[in-house]
């Protein structure tokens, strides 16, 4: 492949990458902000959040909690918010998709660890991943709410959801970069609406207008660097 023919695959890639990002602004917002809602409502009332999904979706999954429970941004530092990845213990993962199927791997976890007034975040971009649809199953009948990521068909698992965000794709990879975005603007909502940033203290050596000897922070800053 030559250097022409590689910025032309890879200029369109990222222009379909960018019109997905903006049609989900067209058609998802609304759902968005029926999921922070949910979001808020549970842990104003002490819920907790778990999180679950497969492959790179599993990643999310863990990257979301991270958001929660560490901090979305550092500029602003908060008290930390109640999450858990159903991801990331592979001795339980393995233990459960050994003696019950790997279908169970996080049915058996809402199980245990889900309350009534939680929630679970399942994200699946087809919308079928059984062992997610099962999550949101049991997520029900102990009277978790239940927030859906898939994409544009929804699959079976939005029909159980509270709040679906059906990013409006069919290609996986663009789903995922969509789902991305999602989940850092429900983490920045939460984060907004639990501990407004006026609020709150500036972290060691930044002042409420950004870094120390900065100019004012036109964004939150994020955790990574």
């Amino acid at each position: 492949m030559d250097a022409e023919t590689a910025r032309d695959q890879a200029r369109r890639y990222l222009h379909t990458t960018a019109e997905t990002v903006r049609r989900v602004e067209d058609e998802c917002l609304n759902d968005v902000v029926s999921a922070a809602t949910l979001l808020v409502a549970s842990l104003r009332s002490g819920g907790k959040l778990l999180i679950c999904g497969n492959g790179g979706s599993a990643a999310d999954a863990q990257h979301l909690a991270t958001e929660f429970v560490s901090t979305f941004t550092i500029d602003n530092l908060r008290p930390s918010i109640p999450a858990i990845a159903l991801t990331t213990d592979t001795s339980l993962l393995t233990a459960i998709a050994n003696d019950f199927g790997g279908e169970g791997m996080f049915e058996r976890q809402v199980e245990s660890l889900g309350r009534e007034g939680d929630v679970l975040i399942a994200i699946s971009t087809s919308g079928n991943s059984v062992n997610v649809i099962r999550a949101a199953e049991r997520a029900r009948t102990q009277g978790l709410k239940v927030i859906a990521l898939t994409g544009a068909t929804g699959g079976d698992l939005a029909g159980l959801a509270d709040a679906a965000v059906r990013v409006p794709s069919t290609v996986t990879a663009h789903i995922q970069e969509c789902h991305l975005a999602v989940e850092q603007l429900l983490a920045s909502l939460v984060e907004d609406a639990l501990y407004p940033r006026a609020e709150r203290a500036p972290a060691k050596g930044t002042s409420a207008k950004g870094t120390s000897g900065g100019a004012e922070r036109a964004l939150p800053t994020t955790e990574e660097v």
